[in-house]
């Protein structure tokens, strides 16, 4: 099983040109694996998302997909995108609440973990896979890839528009518990439920023990399918 692709920055933070010149003072909160940072500036209730040239992250992919799906359903507002020889920028506006793994919630896990079934529940009711341009599907993850022999995909069981990213973090809270939306969405797009749920329920382990997934498959309102929960993390794994 591979481990969260992201954390918190552990130590000094270099603070890339883009982001300084547009915040007086901003806080490292996130690093992923490709180098890309993500800061908050508090005074602008916002976050700059930036990845380094050749990253092989596209913020503008996100961008895309933000703005289509603010339409539908609770998402950051995008504010900015630049772009220029040694990265992307992306800025968007701050969703009311804190992520799931914020220190609040990781000593409440009962509530995050409904909080990440009830909000995925919605986002998978609430973006209208028919008017969905992005594809998030087997075919298109795998499409010029090597991989591991991975078998034939089950069959579809119900097919929405995924998180694409469904881990833990990228569920916001509000303070009365309650999903309040949805981050990185970079990999938005229609695919089967269980491509985000398979992953989604995966991701509490990393975070808060592994007891939680019945929780989180009630919380959504569906019972665990052992097959398309192998494959589907079988394919994260993969790629």
């Amino acid at each position: 099983m591979v481990m969260p692709i992201a954390s918190a920055p552990d130590g000094p933070v270099e603070v890339p040109d883009a982001v300084r010149t547009r915040v007086h003072a901003p806080r490292a909160v996130w690093r992923n694996m490709v180098g890309g940072l993500t800061f908050h500036d508090a005074a602008g209730a916002r976050y700059l998302k930036w990845n380094p040239a050749g990253s092989g992250a596209s913020l503008s992919a996100e961008r895309d997909r933000l703005t289509w799906a603010i339409r539908f359903h609770p998402v950051p507002e995008v504010l900015e995108y630049a772009s220029d020889g040694a990265g992307e920028l992306l800025v968007t506006r701050e969703l009311p609440g804190s992520g799931a793994v914020t220190p609040r919630w990781l000593g409440e896990p009962r509530t995050a973990v409904r909080a990440i079934g009830e909000g995925l529940r919605a986002l998978h009711e609430h973006l209208p896979a028919a008017e969905c341009p992005f594809d998030w599907s087997v075919a298109a993850r795998t499409a010029g890839h090597e991989l591991p022999a991975l078998g034939d995909p089950p069959p579809i069981d119900e097919l929405v528009v995924c998180q694409g990213d469904p881990c833990a973090p990228n569920t916001i809270i509000g303070a009365d518990g309650r999903w309040t939306g949805h981050v990185d969405l970079a990999a938005l797009g229609l695919a089967d439920r269980w491509a985000d749920l398979a992953v989604a329920s995966m991701s509490l382990g990393w975070n808060y023990g592994d007891s939680w997934e019945p929780e989180f498959f009630v919380a959504y309102g569906i019972a665990p399918d052992p097959e398309r929960i192998a494959y589907y993390r079988a394919l994260w794994d993969a790629t």
